[in-house]
């Protein structure tokens, strides 16, 4: 796919504009997928400030636009699978978007190794804007789209956007110990709560994608925002001018970030939201 030029001059957005990058899962809504009516009118009154809010997640892109419409999102950008698809939405568009970059790689090496050390393990590849090739079903909700049972080597009959790996036996540490004992290479990888492991292009990561948004619309980087609370979401907080990582993150998680927030159930995404409006840089000293 043409990539546009990103090097080129943007427009200038209106003055004091933000670009407001948000992680979903454990961000703006909760593990049981629920959505708070403070989070959708926090998210609502900052873009109707003028500000750019961008949501970027782990999720495939068809499993985010249902909850841009349930925010009243329909036009703007997602940064979806961990940064390897970035969509312009359009109303006008018969999907509701439009794909500005998508980035794939041969995913065939690194779901050999893999397998040698897990054999029983669930793997999964992307099909961007369908849905996914899996060994076997997943459990309900964890993958959205159309689901396409294949044998493993036909995961990598074509370069994807995204590589899945679930092993219900393991645990997050595990998978940590065997990431760095298999030695991936070539490949960037994110490793969540439970076992389960994402694997994307080299280099490809929400910040990477979250970087082109930003040079489209011409926001100075003084000006970037981001919220997240997971794995997947340490460069990205690293990346924005500031970080903000949820209360319930882990101390990694935590440590990159410029400050935290409150957890999930206290809604801590709202109260960042509403320092944006009133002028507050900073949660951790209320200096504007």
């Amino acid at each position: 796919m043409t990539t546009p030029d990103l090097e080129a001059a943007a427009v200038t957005p209106p003055d004091g504009s933000w670009l407001v990058a948000l992680d979903i899962d454990g961000t703006l809504v909760t593990y049981d997928e629920e959505l708070s009516d403070a989070a959708r009118e926090a998210v609502g009154a900052v873009r109707a400030a003028g500000h750019h809010v961008v949501l970027s997640s782990g999720r495939s892109l068809i499993a985010m636009t249902p909850l841009a419409a349930e925010l009243k999102i329909d036009a703007g950008w997602i940064v979806a699978s961990n940064g390897a698809v970035v969509a312009r939405l359009d109303p006008g568009s018969p999907e509701g978007y439009e794909l500005e970059h998508v980035e794939t790689f041969d995913p065939g090496p690194a779901l050999r190794l893999l397998r040698q050390e897990l054999p029983d393990a669930r793997y999964a590849v992307e099909d961007v804007g369908i849905g996914f090739r899996l060994t076997e079903h997943f459990p309900d909700g964890e993958l959205q789209g159309q689901h396409e049972i294949v044998d493993f080597e036909e995961l990598w009959s074509a370069d994807v956007t995204r590589v899945v790996v679930r092993a219900p036996g393991s645990s997050s540490d595990e998978f940590h110990r065997l990431a760095e004992a298999v030695g991936l290479e070539d490949v960037t990888y994110a490793i969540g709560w439970s076992a389960w492991m994402d694997i994307a292009p080299m280099g490809v990561t929400k910040a990477s994608g979250l970087e082109r948004v930003r040079r489209e619309l011409g926001v100075p980087m003084e000006r970037t925002l981001a919220v997240g609370d997971g794995a997947n979401d340490i460069d990205m907080l690293r990346w924005a001018a500031r970080g903000v990582a949820m209360g319930h993150a882990s101390e990694q998680v935590r440590n990159a970030a410029d400050e935290t927030t409150a957890g999930i159930e206290e809604d801590g995404v709202v109260a960042v939201l509403r320092s944006l409006l009133d002028g507050r840089r900073s949660l951790l000293d209320g200096r504007p």
